[in-house]
């Protein structure tokens, strides 16, 4: 077990910083957004197996010759006693220290999920009170908010609902503004929702670990690039990136009339705009998908960061 937990922690190490910087900075998942989305939940989900696993396995090292024989004698040993011979401080910090970093993300994840459900029903009674629907739509309703800020976004949910402002729809013309609505529906058709979900929860229990910050970042753009992909299926990529520029442009001017906001969220405001002008120019300037051999290596590459914890918890 020794070898597993080193080999885990070693695992560890480079998901929590060398291979999630690499792919932070890499240009290739702007081509195959997709693809890059699943390599990034592999990252996480091998990372968190392996933090756990590498101390568990080295905290049952007294406890058995195997994985499942330390987990089966642990809970007797620990409640009957006497500890095996050889188990330290060392050890009982380390299964210590595992249960209660499972438990903190399984929690933080439950919370995050249940707060964000309930501020989505509380929006969404607001948006249905205080909104104007809009008459002859297909498919989800789509409301008008009453704000000059040029804002669209839905809400998933038992009942979806696409979110306009009265000051998006001045400031767009028709063909963009469908643009955007078809921006919109494909968050909710995707599923989006569901992974920024898991990927703020990771951040917001890791705050001090920067790569969970990082890794939300790239998330949240990776999805609004695969929204765009839909929405160039119903009109053309001159009136998408026409609509993002010129929301994105209202949005920054409408933030910096804020001497005090601007300030306090100059480095939103940054990441925001480099967000922007990378998705305009990446409709102005379209580049193809990459290569099936590659996309398919990247894939296998995903699948055998989820094996490897697996395998070497299950062989332990």
């Amino acid at each position: 077990m020794l070898f597993a937990s080193v080999t885990l922690a070693a695992l560890a190490v480079l998901l929590a910083w060398p291979v999630p910087v690499l792919l932070a900075k890499a240009h290739w998942p702007t081509r195959s957004p997709g693809i890059a989305l699943l390599l990034w939940q592999a990252i996480a989900i091998s990372g968190g197996l392996s933090m756990i696993g590498s101390l568990v396995t080295f905290g049952l090292i007294p406890f058995g010759g195997s994985l499942l024989q330390g987990l089966a004698q642990l809970p007797q040993l620990l409640a009957e006693g006497p500890l095996p011979a050889g188990t330290g401080l060392i050890h009982i910090f380390a299964l210590s220290s595992a249960a209660l970093l499972a438990a903190h993300l399984v929690l933080n994840l439950i919370v995050t999920v249940t707060r964000t459900e309930r501020q989505r029903r509380r929006h969404r009674s607001l948006v249905e009170l205080l909104s104007t629907p809009l008459p002859d739509r297909p498919g989800a309703p789509i409301h008008i908010i009453d704000s000059p800020a040029p804002v669209a976004y839905c809400l998933p949910g038992a009942r979806t609902v696409t979110v306009l402002s009265e000051g998006l729809v001045a400031l767009l013309d028709p063909p963009q503004l469908e643009a955007v609505i078809a921006h919109e529906r494909a968050h909710l058709r995707q599923q989006h929702h569901i992974l920024l979900v898991a990927f703020q929860s990771w951040r917001s229990s890791l705050p001090w670990f920067p790569i969970a910050t990082r890794a939300q970042v790239a998330v949240s753009l990776l999805v609004e690039i695969l929204a765009d992909d839909q929405s160039r299926r119903h009109t053309d990529a001159e009136t998408l990136a026409g609509a993002i520029a010129l929301v994105g442009s209202a949005e920054t001017n409408a933030l910096t009339t804020n001497a005090t906001q601007f300030v306090e969220s100059s480095a939103a405001l940054a990441s925001e705009r480099s967000a922007v002008s990378m998705r305009v120019d990446r409709l102005a300037h379209p580049e193809p998908q990459l290569p099936l051999a590659e996309r398919v290596l990247i894939l296998v590459a995903a699948a055998v960061l989820l094996a490897v914890p697996l395998v070497l918890l299950l062989a332990s």
